[in-house]
Parts: structure tokens; sequence; C-alpha cells
């Protein structure tokens, strides 16, 4: 087949260092250009990928330092996928729903992936507006506020087998003794919670991470006073090179997450090293972690510090395991391909029929459903220190849960800007 995958532009396709969405869009070109399908990648000019390239931005929006902000050229990347559609039998969207307006009329000829959170106001409407559209999602949890659109899977993450190490007779605490965090700090991703795990545990923690301009409030006030470089180490953004060595030595990952994540790349890279990891049950984490065997859910500080004892008897080699049995990429194309085939009228209208069906049969149950949001995300207090001001308190609000630990319905998003720091 002929499959187009249209990329945000924010990032180069892979990313250089942390970025998820295009690192999947790497992942899913090479694994379908592996079977023989021919795939063309609209992505902007510093990407990198084993397919053909239709370049629609010079640089990526991350590393422009020139004044940008990017839905003028997300727009003109669409009208070239649209002016060149009858050239591919997939559309491959992984752009959120930008595109739904302008490819109304060939939807049957589209598949979007969705790699954000869905639980918005507005939401509802949007996808019942264009419901013709079918949708992957990265996760059930991720579908629980949209039980009725148009869902055609559920495709988790993976990685290729041979992208993270696992360092043969690496000790269960790891030989590194220290805690890692790995991602973007901000306050919904609880980097925050994780310098607290580590302090009661009185355990070094090491963090890995991109510091967007948004969030640098919070990390100069929040998070910088506790980096000593002992206790808490900052060691920058690191590459996927890199990310065999520093997590295959941790005892732990910590993702002690306070929004509903969709997916969480990262729990996953840490189990590809035999890494277990101890996080909160928020959105798709009970799905990625094996709760006893590729870590442990925790629901707060003091269970988390509990879970390190329980953590270091885990089986490194069984949680390598369960990656390669449950997240490896080479499964990807063949699900694809199953989600996406009988597009056909017929298969349309039996697609629709069955849709109806379920949906007769969820207002039925709807009593017994669970909450739009799915699992709870745990309230959690900042570590309280005095000075905080309402800027850094305002910035913490952006996530789950508020400086009283109430929940929040915002979310916060990437930004162009990039800062280093430390």
């Amino acid at each position: 087949m002929r499959i187009a995958l249209i990329a945000p532009l924010m990032e180069a396709v892979p990313p250089r260092a942390y970025g998820g969405t295009e690192r999947v869009v790497a992942r899913f070109a090479e694994a379908l250009s592996a079977r023989g399908h021919r795939v063309t990648v609209f992505a902007n000019a510093e990407s990198r990928v084993t397919a053909e390239l239709v370049v629609c931005r010079d640089r990526s929006l991350l590393t422009d330092d020139r004044l940008t902000e990017g839905m003028a050229d997300q727009i003109l990347m669409l009208d070239r996928v649209r002016r060149m559609a009858d050239r591919f039998n997939i559309l491959h969207f992984h752009t959120e729903f930008l595109h739904f307006p302008m490819f109304e009329g060939i939807a049957g000829k589209t598949v979007t992936t969705c790699h954000s959170r869905l639980d918005y106001v507005g939401h509802a409407r949007f996808f019942h507006r264009y419901r013709d559209f079918p949708l992957i999602s990265i996760s059930d949890a991720q579908r629980r506020s949209l039980p009725h659109a148009n869902w055609a899977a559920t495709i988790h993450h993976g990685y290729p087998l041979d992208l993270f190490r696992h360092l043969p007779g690496e000790p269960g605490n790891g030989s590194g003794g220290y805690l890692a965090f790995l991602g973007r700090i901000a306050p919904d991703k609880g980097i925050d919670t994780a310098i607290e795990i580590a302090r009661r545990a009185r355990v070094p923690l090491k963090f890995a991470a991109r510091i967007n301009a948004f969030d640098r409030p919070y990390c100069e006030q929040e998070i910088r006073p506790h980096v000593d470089g002992r206790q808490v180490e900052y060691v920058g953004e690191i590459s996927d090179a890199k990310k065999s060595e520093f997590l295959g030595r941790a005892r732990a990952l910590l993702f002690p997450i306070r929004w509903p994540e969709p997916f969480g790349p990262v729990m996953i890279e840490a189990m590809a090293c035999g890494t277990p990891v101890i996080g909160y049950p928020c959105g798709a984490v009970p799905e990625v972690i094996a709760d006893g065997v590729t870590g442990r859910i925790v629901g707060s500080i003091d269970d988390a510090v509990s879970a390190l004892a329980a953590v270091g008897q885990l089986d490194r080699a069984t949680i390598r395991c369960r990656f390669e049995h449950g997240f490896r990429a080479t499964g990807w194309p063949r699900r694809i391909s199953t989600s996406t085939d009988g597009f056909s009228p017929a298969a349309k209208l039996r697609a629709r029929n069955a849709s109806l069906a379920a949906s007769l049969r969820a207002r039925r149950v709807a009593r017994c459903r669970l909450p739009a949001s799915g699992w709870p995300c745990v309230p959690i207090r900042p570590i309280p220190r005095p000075g905080r001001t309402e800027a850094v308190q305002a910035e913490t609000r952006r996530g789950c849960h508020d400086d009283r630990g109430r929940p929040t319905p915002t979310a916060s998003g990437p930004t162009p800007d990039t800062i280093s720091m430390f």
C-alpha cells in the first residue's frame, strides 16, 4: 500500500532527544517500509526517516529561534497533503484534529492516531460532528471520555527490540544506586513528587528532562533549589543512545504522573532496559505496568517509598521479556493494516450499524460505567516551601490538581521555546 504519515512540525522525526509523537511516527515509517509498503512522511527538514520525506518546514518549531507560532505552517502542510491525497491509499494523521474539516470528503481514506488527552469540554460534540473519521487510541484509558467516537483500534506504543538494551547481570536494585526520572519538567509530570520520594527514601535521584520556556517559573522556584548534584542531580536531555545506560543502572523509574497520561512511552523504555517502574494510577499507567511484575502502582509518596524494597526483588529479565511480548514495534504494521482495511462502503455500513448497536447497549448500562476521567488521579500536594509566588501557584494549577490537591480541568502542552538550566 501507499501510506502517508503526517507528523507534527514541533520536532524532527525522530527527535534528537525529548519527543514522543515524532518518535512514534519514525518507528511507524521504519516498520511499514520493512514490510514492503511505500511510505511517505510529511514533516520538517530536520527529519531523517527510512521513507520518502516531504519537507513542509525548513526547521522544527522547537529549534526555531525566529518569531513563529506554527499554525500557518501546519495548515500549509495539511493543504499540501490534501492536494497529494490521490497518490495514497491511506492518510495516517498524527497531528491531532485540525485536518478534519479539510479532509471530510475523504474521511474514509484517513486514520487518525490520537496522542493527547481527550477529556476536554467540547470534544464530545466535535467528535460527533466528525464521526466519519476512523480513530486509533494509544490506550483504552484515553477512550473513556469519548466512548462513542469512531474508534478503529487501540494500539499501544512500541519500540524495536534492539533500540534499548537490558544490561545482563544488572542486580535487582541497579548498580547505579539511584532513582531515575525521565521526561519533561512540568507540574503535571510530577518531578517535585519524585524529588520528595527520593528524599524520604534517602536514595539519590537523577533526572533527565526537557525544560520548556513555559515551565521556567515553576522550574526555577520549585525544582532548582533541590538540585545539589548529590541527592538530586540534573543530567540534561538525553538521546535514545544514552537511555539504556541511564535507565538500566537505576533502581527504578519514578513516574508519579498527575494528569490522565494517554500512554507514557518512558515506562516501556524503562521496561525495555529491564528497569521496574513505580507509577501513580493516572491515565494509562495501569494498562502499561503489570503491578508486581514490571513495577508497582502506588497511591501516595509513602506507598512509593515502601515499594522501593519490593521492586528490588523483581526479576529484570522478566521485565524485559514483558516488554518484548507486549510493546515491541514489530506488531504495529499488522495492526495498522487490520485497523484500516475494509473501508469500502459495505464495510463502513457494517461498522456504522455495529457502532449504533454498541451505543444503544452503552445507554442501558450507563449507570454502571466508570467516570469519564477513568482512573482517578491522586491528589498530591507540592513540596511546601515558604515564599511561593502567585505566578508559581498558578503554574502548579496546570496539572490535574492545584496546590491544595484539588482537581483542575486544564492541562499544559508543549511550547515552541526551550531553555537549558542547572
